[in-house]
């Protein structure tokens, strides 16, 4: 295993309370009542649209969840200059010595731009976000592409994420993956999937790296 896939949001973008102040802006959008992080961690799923279901309490038709992506986005966009990256994003992406990509569910012409903004454009191969209108749906086939586009087959890269869905994302081509508990999914949560979890990026690295051992719980 020579390669890293990295997520974005919620892994070396630190941006979880911005995407409760937008869920929950999308929420109320539609008579629902806000969300906590701590709720949020604990409940969110993808599709994006089950999770908006559950929360707000009632089946939800197409126009309803192009509502609430329209609100979420437009949200997020105005607090997007406000968020850091993770505190050791940097540090992580740096002691890595293989090569290096990010696949994002985010809209791929705001993750381009939001990249170079954060000077980390060199050190990736690719970076790949959402190419579709609206997203909301799982990881794993966009992966498949990302994968393909990079020359590179599953068994010969590990990801980090902060979510159910990179692992099984990751679980889908035959990747390694390792999951960082600061993100966006309950602790609890992460460390029933059965794959090695870490509490900082870096460390996250050492895992990949094979530096640390490796416990699956």
């Amino acid at each position: 295993m020579t390669h890293l896939v990295w997520d974005w949001n919620g892994t070396l973008l630190n941006d979880l309370n911005l995407v409760v102040t937008a869920t929950n802006a999308s929420l109320t959008s539609l008579g629902g009542t806000p969300t906590t992080a701590e709720e949020h961690r604990r409940d969110f799923r993808r599709p994006v649209i089950d999770y908006y279901a559950q929360t707000l309490g009632r089946s939800l038709t197409s126009e309803d969840f192009a509502k609430l992506d329209e609100v979420f986005h437009r949200t997020y966009a105005l607090g997007l200059p406000e968020c850091a990256l993770a505190a050791d994003a940097v540090t992580a992406l740096t002691s890595w010595q293989g090569s290096q990509s990010l696949l994002s569910m985010w809209f791929h012409t705001d993750l381009v731009p939001t990249i170079e903004r954060y000077g980390l454009a060199a050190h990736f191969r690719r970076v790949d976000g959402l190419r579709d209108a609206r997203g909301g749906g799982h990881k794993a086939p966009h992966l498949v592409a990302h994968l393909e586009a990079l020359g590179l087959t599953g068994p010969d890269c590990l990801l980090i994420g902060d979510s159910l869905d990179d692992a099984e994302a990751a679980a889908s081509v035959g990747a390694r993956c390792v999951l960082y508990a600061g993100g966006f999914t309950d602790l609890d949560r992460l460390n029933a999937v059965g794959v090695p979890v870490a509490a900082t990026l870096t460390e996250a690295v050492g895992l990949a790296a094979g530096t640390l051992v490796i416990d699956a719980g």
